[in-house]
């Protein structure tokens, strides 16, 4: 996986951004064809004190969850990126979709509120490594220049 590559075209697509739901829609699709074993990538936003589903890739979703409620409404409670090498081990895991076996979420902030979550998920165990977490959190950055 050429990583450099990938923040490279995270960046090009966020220049000049004029809508977020434009810039979620475009990293979604480039994350999920750029990235492989992976089965969802996207984004739940922060509406009405909960996520709610933004632009995705991936099988129908959840359309709400509530902050603390699964990997996603977990990382938004903590304010942390959270890795989960094998989802039926998570306390309270949310089963979207039942073909999940690992999951990585990263919280994006706007003047320091936590505003959504990327969100990933892959078919496979232990998919998620330290060097993914690394890159995805600078595209989460470059998210949080821009929107």
């Amino acid at each position: 996986m050429d990583y450099e590559l990938l923040v490279k075209q995270a960046e090009g697509l966020a220049e000049g951004n004029r809508w977020d739901i434009t810039l979620y829609a475009n990293l979604s699709a480039l994350i999920y064809e750029s990235m492989d074993r992976l089965n969802w990538a996207g984004f739940y936003l922060m509406r009405e004190g909960e996520l709610q589903l933004g632009p995705f890739q991936g099988k129908t979703a959840c359309t709400r969850i509530q902050v603390g409620k699964g990997v996603c409404g977990t990382s938004v409670e903590k304010n942390t990126i959270i890795r989960v090498q094998d989802v039926h081990l998570f306390p309270g895991h949310i089963a979207c979709d039942s073909a999940s076996e690992s999951e990585i979420v990263l919280p994006i902030h706007k003047n320091g509120e936590v505003i959504g979550v990327l969100d990933i998920d892959s078919p496979v165990k232990n998919r998620f490594s330290e060097e993914d977490e690394k890159y995805l959190a600078k595209i989460v950055e470059i998210i949080e220049r821009t929107v």
